[in-house]
């Protein structure tokens, strides 16, 4: 049996965030509903399709069920009734005050059951000046000062690859919440309202630039060691445009890097002109391919790596043996597609299997 058998989740999320978390929940063992209005929710209709469902829809409700309302029906609303008086979970990604107006607030749904957790995921939380705001994930991390910290050149500023205010600040801190929620419950045998703001998380990733700024001043963009100021802690492209990640920030990690690629002694301390190493260890990099440094870097197991692409690393063996594409998303035709993996330990997780995403109704 998984840790979460025999719960009752209710999912009225869509796109991202709460849809992750509650599938999360829904791999350790929790029974999902997904609360969808008439027509579907908008990930639905994401390219690309898998054998006629959305690909990133598919992956994201892999193993939950359907149930088509139209909220604003009352008629509607009192097909959840049953459902409500039995769930342990509820999520919701509304904007602030959407589900009290339909009548499925958590005071109202809090009366039909006192044992619910109720779970709102939202940018700003349920309270504050900004509660209402619009934004999507660059505007969470672009308002809370961790953009700033690395938005790359000004006449070329880069989008970050990862959606963190999202998963990060969405997904992971909803789970966590509701499984801490879930053990209060067993020890006072009452639900309760969880609020989480995706840009309250923001500020836990720009934890050194707090505590520089408490101690000492705050870091302008670019300044700090992690995000680029530092030669030890950097990007360098290869002959063949592709790029090795170095990331030997310790002492003994920088010896055997500068050491492997050849780096000329003046150099090596890196204090006295960070900016003339980096030039320096660049113009190295940039002269043999990526895969003659391949060999040398390995050997010199100094914390620096080539980037790989996506469809590479899926073939990678480490992360073949470790499982991570072991479970699958399956289609009504048969045809399979690897799941999403997910942060859930193996041994709280079914067997790996093919397990299907909902159709609508």
């Amino acid at each position: 049996m998984q840790p979460l058998s025999g719960l009752l989740v209710l999912d009225f999320t869509t796109l991202l965030p709460g849809p992750l978390a509650s599938l999360m929940l829904a791999e350790a063992g929790a029974e999902v509903i997904k609360i969808e209005r008439p027509g579907g929710e908008d990930m639905r209709r994401f390219p690309p399709a898998f054998d006629g469902m959305s690909a990133p829809f598919a992956m994201l409700n892999r193993g939950k069920q359907n149930l088509t309302l139209d909220l604003k029906s009352e008629a509607d609303r009192d097909r959840l009734l049953p459902l409500l008086k039995r769930a342990d979970v509820l999520i919701e990604q509304f904007r602030p005050g959407v589900m009290a107006r339909l009548g499925l607030g958590y005071d109202a749904v809090r009366a039909l059951n006192p044992r619910l957790i109720y779970c709102s995921i939202s940018g700003y939380g349920q309270s504050g000046p900004r509660a209402d705001e619009a934004g999507h994930d660059i505007n969470y991390i672009g308002s809370t000062g961790l953009l700033d910290l690395q938005p790359g050149p000004i006449e070329r500023p880069v989008v970050p690859p990862m959606l963190v205010a999202d998963i990060a600040g969405g997904s992971f801190p909803a789970v966590i919440n509701i499984l801490l929620a879930l053990r209060a419950r067993d020890q006072s045998g009452q639900g309760c309202r969880l609020d989480i703001a995706m840009t309250d998380a923001m500020f836990t990733f720009a934890w050194y630039a707090l505590a520089l700024g408490a101690a000492a001043k705050f870091p302008k963009p670019g300044e700090l060691s992690l995000v680029g100021a530092s030669p030890r802690y950097q990007l360098y492209p290869t002959k063949d445009g592709k790029i090795i990640a170095c990331g030997a920030i310790e002492q003994k990690f920088w010896l055997a890097f500068t050491a492997a690629i050849g780096l000329p002694e003046a150099f090596v301390n890196d204090l006295r002109d960070p900016t003339a190493t980096r030039d320096a260890v660049a113009k190295l990099i940039l002269a043999r391919t990526a895969e003659a440094w391949r060999p040398i870097l390995a050997a010199a197991d100094c914390c620096a790596t080539i980037v790989t692409p996506l469809e590479e690393a899926m073939r990678d063996p480490h992360f073949i043996e470790r499982g991570l594409f072991a479970h699958q998303v399956a289609a009504a035709s048969g045809k399979i597609m690897p799941a999403l993996p997910v942060p859930i330990a193996a041994e709280f997780r079914d067997k790996p299997s093919a397990k299907k995403a909902p159709k609508l109704g």
